[in-house]
Parts: structure tokens; sequence; C-alpha cells
């Protein structure tokens, strides 16, 4: 438990507001009413917003808004892929026009975009410690008749910067009842992505790290990266795909014969799938399935699913799904480890 616990705090500190800044942005909204506010964001559709007499941070919806203004630096990504960074505001739009939102990337520099082509925007700042998002859950379970308890931990934070980004997350879960061996499974998964210059096209390195006490790993590390295409990125959806190549590793804990670690490697084919509606809910699955090259037959399946509903202000409830599969392991080791847990959630930054 000491390893969650550290995770947990680390967490805990990025999350804390530890600079805040004067809520000088404004917003107005088509039915004419003008809010003074701090902009936190855009995402799924939804804008995000601080009042001084308000507490927590507000939703509202995006297609509502007709004009905005802020003096703070935001990375704004649209429907085609790019991403401009600068401050944020409104030309007057005569008649039946559409919304634009100019990015001033510079004095002399001014990006207009249509509303409905922004699809997230990130507030930024010069400041490292200011740009971190991401969440964090937890879930705890208790049954009387076999004296079951089952906890689960998942965490995630974000990097964002105008042309890359980097995210680590990890989760875990402990299951322990009367009369068996508790099992754990504890994973961590650091990515790393960068556009091309071709339109909604990355390139993108990552690296899993497995323990499951289910499958007798005592760990698996996965090294591989690749290209991806978002074939979808709207304010309603997000769907990504990637192909490349990757090396794996497996120690096994191998109690009844000797077993050395074994080395694959293997094509990678991965997505990411998110589908979002106005502040009520968030769904989000990432899937890798990796078929060994060195093993022909073999293959390798990775997937974590996550269904969000909002409260209210940053809490969250949710249930999650994980699982990882192989193909072929080694004679009486179990070849897959799965389950779902559900919990309360916390988000920060600009999630």
């Amino acid at each position: 438990m000491n390893l969650r616990a550290t995770v947990l705090c680390s967490v805990v500190l990025l999350a804390a507001p530890l600079f805040a800044r004067e809520k000088s942005d404004v917003i107005v909204m088509n039915n004419g009413d003008r809010l003074t506010c701090e902009i936190k964001g855009l995402d799924s559709g939804v804008l995000y917003v601080k009042f001084d007499y308000i507490l927590g941070t507000i939703s509202v919806q995006w297609s509502k808004v007709h004009h905005l203004e802020s003096g703070q630096l935001f990375m704004v990504m649209t429907e085609s892929g790019l991403v401009y960074t600068g401050t944020l505001s409104s030309p007057d739009a005569p008649g039946d026009r559409p919304m634009k939102i100019e990015v001033a990337v510079d004095p002399e520099t001014k990006v207009a975009i249509d509303r409905t082509q922004v699809v997230k925007m990130e507030q930024t700042s010069e400041n490292f410690l200011q740009r971190f998002n991401g969440d964090v859950d937890f879930g705890v379970s208790y049954s009387k008749g076999n004296q079951a308890t089952q906890f689960s931990l998942n965490s995630d934070v974000q990097y964002p910067r105008e042309r890359w980004s980097a995210e680590l997350s990890y989760s875990s879960t402990l299951a322990d009842s009367t009369g068996n061996t508790a099992a754990t499974r504890n994973q961590v998964t650091y990515s790393g992505q960068h556009l091309l210059p071709w339109n909604n096209w990355y390139y993108k390195g990552l690296g899993v790290f497995l323990q499951s006490s289910t499958q007798d790993i005592d760990l698996q590390t996965t090294l591989g990266g690749g290209i991806g295409r978002y074939l979808k990125n709207t304010n309603n959806a997000q769907i990504a795909l990637l192909g490349g190549l990757a090396w794996q590793s497996t120690a096994y804990h191998a109690t009844t014969q000797p077993l050395g670690t074994q080395n694959v490697a293997a094509a990678v084919v991965a997505a990411n799938v998110r589908l979002f509606r106005f502040n009520k809910t968030n769904l989000s699955i990432s899937a890798i399935v990796l078929p060994a090259i060195s093993q022909p037959g073999r293959a390798f399946f990775d997937t974590n699913a996550s269904y969000y509903i909002k409260l209210f202000s940053n809490l969250t409830w949710n249930i999650s799904f994980y699982g990882n599969w192989d193909t072929r392991p080694p004679a009486n080791f179990s070849g897959s480890d799965y389950g779902t847990s559900s919990g309360l959630g916390w988000t920060f930054g600009n999630r």
C-alpha cells in the first residue's frame, strides 16, 4: 500500500491550486447575458469557467456562447488538428454569420477560427506547474458473506503543449477474501505524442509496465511507438488509431518450475475512443493489440474503459473495466486478467 499512498499524494499535490489568476475574462451568451469570469478551458463541448462569487467550476454549453474575451494564454485545437497558442477574442459577426475565435499568436498576427471548428482550448502558462491536467479516482467494496474486500485506485496526469503532449497514468487493484490469497494488479502507462505537419497525424511513443498476480507476472515491460491519426476530432467525439512496432519483456513468478524472462517482438495496433455529452457523461476506451512477430500465432491484448458521470463541480462517479489477455501463455499459467471497479473521482486542471 506504500506505493498507492505515494502515487495518491503526488497526484493530490499536483491538483492543488498553486497559483490563482484574476477573474477578468468575459463571455457573452446568445441571449445577451454578459458574464465576467475566469475561462478555464474547453473540452467535450463544455466551456469551463470560474466566478468570484460561485464555489467551484461552472460548465457552460459551448454552442450557447456568442462572444468571449481573455488576455490569458490558451492552446486552441481545431478539428483539422491544427494548434495555436495565444490570447482570445471574438470579432463582430454581422447578421447570421457564425462566431469566430481570434487567437492572437503575437502582437501582429491573429488567426480567426470558426467556433464550430474549435474542439479544445486549454489554459496554459509560462509557469510549469500550472500546465498539468488530470484526475484521481478511488473505489472500495466489501462483502460480509465471504469477507471479501476490493480496493481500486486510478490516476492520470497530462502535460499538454502546442505541438506535443505527455501523459502518465497509474491503475491499481487489490482483492482479498477469507481463505484466498490476495490478488493484486498494478499498471503504469507513459506516453508521449507529437503532431506531424499533416492535419490530424501524429507520432507516439509509449511504455507500459504491468504486474499481475492472477497471471503470475512479476513485471511485464512493453516499449513501442508508431504513427497515428485522428479519424474524428469534434466536440462530441474523438477517435484515434495508431500502428507501429513494440518490444515486450515478461518476468514470471515461477514457483513450480524455472522460467526465465520472455522477450517478444510485436506489431502494435492501438485505438482510443472518447464519446461525450454536455456536462453529463464521458466514455473513454483504449485498446492495444500486439500480434507477436517473433512468435507467430501469439497475440497480446490490453484494454481499459471508463464511464464517468459528473456529480457536481470537479466530483465524478465512474465505473471502469480493465483487462489483459495472452493467447499463448506459458504452460499452467493464466492467459487473462480482467475486472471492474467503481468509485468517486476528482478532476483538476482543465479536466
